[in-house]
């Protein structure tokens, strides 16, 4: 199913938002939409099979104004989604938003000024919890981000890694989907995509105006799901790029391991093993608070903070043992050209 009719005025952006079971979420984000001060874009909504799906959202936008298309297709995955978009979109930049982010006014606005003082063949933006978020949002969002957490990977001001652009906020040229191909059906198929344009010698910056409201999980319980799988992919990407492993991956399972050794130390030695966890924690809260001005967002942070940290490191551990020390499931290379079929379908 598509449904499409747009201007024959071409867009400079393409915005191209892959979706499954997420109308509310739309609904947020094409409103976000029709508020931007400049409107040089337009959106693509590729539903993957979604039973929930939002079509009549993307109908009710486009009577506001808004240049939209919506496809409907079945569900094989949303780097397929996304590529399905692209070979649509009518854009000189392509750009990536997640369905759970809300864009801010002058996003465009201010991506127009920022790529004209200094051109990018791919960019990347941060992102921040919106004052509408719940308070638990509201501590993921701290403890994604900070520092004491991440190692500022994630586009903070400080990092341990080079910056890495992340399909939340992100954006390439035509000329980049051309050479480099699309993304590929696999977890953290984002951090893939980024090591492919680099490899490809293009150009490849932090925007840091141009920041993006992420709502991201909105319990503790999903979160721990997510951020196991971003553990568990990042094995896949070591076996991809050999090189590729950085200290700042391997930390969360040191500090899992570390959490055990210090608690079993505690319990059966003394107490006073339990004192680094406590400064460790304690950091957690104090930078939550002074970031965020409210105690119970700090509170929550803590043990967002130890489930961030928990659930990657588990998952990293996991997938280690797995597929280095026992070698066992698919070969990588394997799964991947498994799943290119699907790409080529299309």
């Amino acid at each position: 199913m598509a449904h499409t009719d747009m201007s024959e005025r071409r867009p400079k952006y393409s915005i191209i938002v892959p979706v499954y079971n997420r109308v509310d979420e739309v609904r947020d984000l094409t409103d976000s939409l029709l508020r931007q001060s400049e409107r040089n874009f337009e959106l693509i909504i590729v539903e993957d099979g979604s039973t929930a799906p939002c079509e009549a959202v993307v109908e009710d936008a486009r009577a506001k104004g808004l240049e939209a298309s919506y496809y409907f297709k079945r569900n094989e995955g949303r780097s397929i989604a996304r590529n399905y978009g692209m070979e649509r979109a009518k854009g000189d930049m392509l750009v990536f938003f997640d369905s759970d982010c809300v864009i801010p006014p002058d996003y465009f606005r201010t991506l127009d000024r920022e790529l004209g003082e200094r051109p990018l063949d791919c960019y990347g933006g941060p992102d921040a919890a919106h004052d509408s978020f719940s308070d638990t949002q509201k501590a993921i969002n701290y403890t994604m981000t900070a520092f004491l957490t991440t190692g500022g990977i994630r586009g903070g001001k400080v990092s341990l890694e080079k910056f890495t652009p992340r399909t939340f906020n992100m954006g390439f040229t035509r000329e980049v989907y051309e050479r480099v191909g699309g993304f590929r059906e696999m977890f953290s198929e984002d951090i893939d995509m980024s090591t492919r344009i680099r490899r490809a010698g293009f150009s490849i910056g932090l925007v840091r105006p141009a920041y993006v409201w992420h709502k991201r999980r909105i319990d503790l319980r999903k979160f721990f799901r997510q951020v196991y799988v971003f553990g568990m992919s990042r094995i896949t990407l070591k076996l991809l790029y050999p090189g590729s492993l950085k200290a700042v991956h391997i930390l969360p399972a040191l500090a899992l391991t570390g959490f055990v050794a210090l608690l079993l130390l505690g319990i059966f030695v003394s107490p006073w093993w339990l004192l680094p966890l406590g400064l460790y924690f304690g950091a957690i809260f104090a930078g939550a608070l002074v970031s965020t001005r409210s105690l119970k967002i700090a509170l929550i942070a803590v043990p967002a903070a130890c489930i961030q940290l928990c659930g990657y490191g588990l998952g990293f551990l996991k997938a280690w043992i797995q597929k280095i020390v026992l070698r066992r499931g698919r070969d990588v290379n394997e799964e991947i050209d498994i799943r290119k079929g699907k790409n080529e379908k299309l």
